[in-house]
């Protein structure tokens, strides 16, 4: 029994160490990639926003900043165009509807909006930048705890990042997210090293042409 337990263990510390290996890894090779002001903020074509949930059909906080952020850069004209990912895949819980409608009655041109029906994580977010859209360059857009894995994966995936911190004051859970995002980081590490393929990909989107955010939901 002492001998499993000592393997048990082993194997523990070495899957500690590893995960923070990881994770310093990510983060020292990404972090001069993060801007926290829009003073000599580089320009790109394309600024995408992930999602972050929703209530009562509201932004949460996080998704708010996020967006907010988003549609300040586009009206700064440090982005033309934005690609919101998120999740719809059910009725009652629907981020896309709400973060479109939302950069929509914040002044962002409807033609300017790209909708990504299938971000279900953002690893499949990046994938399906990099071979829906055909987007070879982008903003990223998000808390700073997310940015470090989001700007990794992009880069790795042949997108080149750059992030742009959304924090904005207290974040409830914001200790609790940084911890798990230890994990995520070094699932993203594996996704990366085997080429995962999300599981919904569907037909390419030019990002340099007509927009597919629906008409009917403009309101």
């Amino acid at each position: 029994m002492k001998k499993y337990l000592k393997i048990f263990v082993f194997l523990v510390i070495i899957g500690i160490i590893a995960i923070v290996s990881v994770n310093y890894y990510v983060k020292s090779s990404t972090k001069n990639r993060i801007q926290y002001s829009i003073k000599k903020f580089p320009k790109n074509d394309v600024g995408i926003i992930f999602g972050a949930g929703i209530k009562d059909n509201q932004p949460s906080k996080y998704l708010k900043d996020r967006l907010d952020a988003g549609i300040l850069l586009y009206k700064a004209n440090r982005i033309n165009k934005i690609l919101l990912s998120g999740d719809n895949g059910r009725d009652e819980y629907d981020e896309l509807t709400v973060m479109k409608n939302y950069c929509y009655q914040h002044g962002v041109d409807t033609t300017k909006i790209f909708i990504d029906y299938a971000g279900f994580d953002t690893y499949s977010t990046m994938y399906r930048a990099k071979h829906i859209f055909n987007i070879k360059k982008a903003t990223l857009i998000s808390q700073e705890y997310h940015l470090n894995r989001a700007i990794y994966i992009g880069n790795k995936l042949g997108i080149k990042s750059t992030g742009y911190s959304a924090n904005q004051g207290e974040y409830k859970g914001y200790k609790y997210v940084t911890f798990r995002e230890y994990l995520s980081t070094f699932k993203s590490f594996l996704d990366v090293i085997r080429n995962r393929e999300p599981h919904f990909l569907g037909n390419p989107i030019d990002i340099n042409g007509e927009s597919n955010y629906s008409k009917e939901d403009k309101r």
